[in-house]
């Protein structure tokens, strides 16, 4: 079995960095035990380990071959800031740039808990209310 190495810069770590441990302490999830909380799960760890902080609520939605995350609330204090100044656009940008950056461990971390390819991956987000939004397509037929 490979050594893990999680001293790696952030856009080279491992889905598993995302999808191992729990992640949801002050986060109202999913019902836990379920794919749609651990990928929640997943989400919020993203947020928390790399961004510094994470929603206060995470929800995830199959449909298809289609996974929809709904993030609320996690602004950090220099968002908001920027946010009260009129720099929506600024904040809008800079959290799209880092979901890009970060897309490797994302998606594996999806990949990982849903047996599935992501074929492709979107991240959004909204300031009134504060709502971030991982989207992702999955290849193959859908389970069940």
């Amino acid at each position: 079995m490979e050594a893990r190495n999680w001293d790696r810069p952030a856009p080279e770590q491992p889905g598993e960095a995302l999808t191992e441990g729990d992640h949801s302490a002050d986060v109202r999830l999913d019902a836990g035990g379920s794919l749609r909380a651990d990928i929640s799960n997943a989400m919020v760890a993203l947020k928390k380990r790399f961004y510094g902080k994470g929603p206060t609520k995470a929800r995830t939605f199959f449909n298809d071959n289609y996974v929809f995350c709904v993030l609320e609330g996690g602004l950090t204090r220099n968002e908001q800031t920027l946010l009260e100044a009129g720099e929506a656009e600024l904040v809008r940008n800079y959290r799209l740039r880092f979901e890009a950056v970060m897309t490797k461990p994302t998606t594996e971390a999806v990949e990982n808990l849903t047996g599935r390819k992501v074929l492709a991956y979107h991240s959004q987000i909204l300031f009134e209310p504060v709502c971030a939004f991982e989207i992702f397509i999955l290849d193959g037929a859908a389970n069940g």
